[in-house]
């Protein structure tokens, strides 16, 4: 395992298996995660938490993730970059569209590859590891 980078992760995805194996490739890499199941849950979380970067699916039940994306813009909130994952279908205009909010860094859709995954996070927080080892099955995400 690697040492604690310190870089605290928001992950925000109402699939509990998602969750617990974005957990478990991010903790892998040093970083520390907490979690939230809506998009009702992220924001309140938000009131307290300074993540370093925030993990978001778009598809999520109770103040959805385009919702929790427009809130995110406001702010201090608005500093934090986000990585969107997410397994809804998106045609290249409204991907586009996505990517063009002022802190979306990145949109991958799912499934996603774990060395995909992990490259992007590690390229936000400054860690890019091209040939990282990311230790478990290839595909993540439904």
């Amino acid at each position: 395992m690697a040492p604690e980078t310190g870089k605290l992760i928001l992950v925000v995805d109402d699939d509990e298996g998602i969750r617990e194996f974005m957990t478990f490739l991010l903790t892998r890499r040093g970083h520390r995660v907490e979690t939230a199941v809506d998009g009702e849950e992220a924001a309140r979380r938000m009131e307290t938490l300074r993540p370093d970067l925030i993990v978001l699916d778009l598809m999520l039940p109770r103040y959805g993730g385009f919702e929790l994306l427009r809130h995110l813009q406001k702010g201090e909130r608005a500093r934090v970059p986000i990585i969107i994952v997410t397994g809804r279908y998106t045609d290249r205009s409204t991907a586009d569209l996505i990517r063009q909010e002022s802190n979306v860094v990145e949109l991958i859709e799912k499934p996603v590859t774990n060395k995909r995954f992990v490259q992007a996070v590690e390229k936000v927080l400054g860690h890019e590891h091209p040939d990282a080892d990311t230790g478990a099955a290839e595909a993540a995400g439904t």
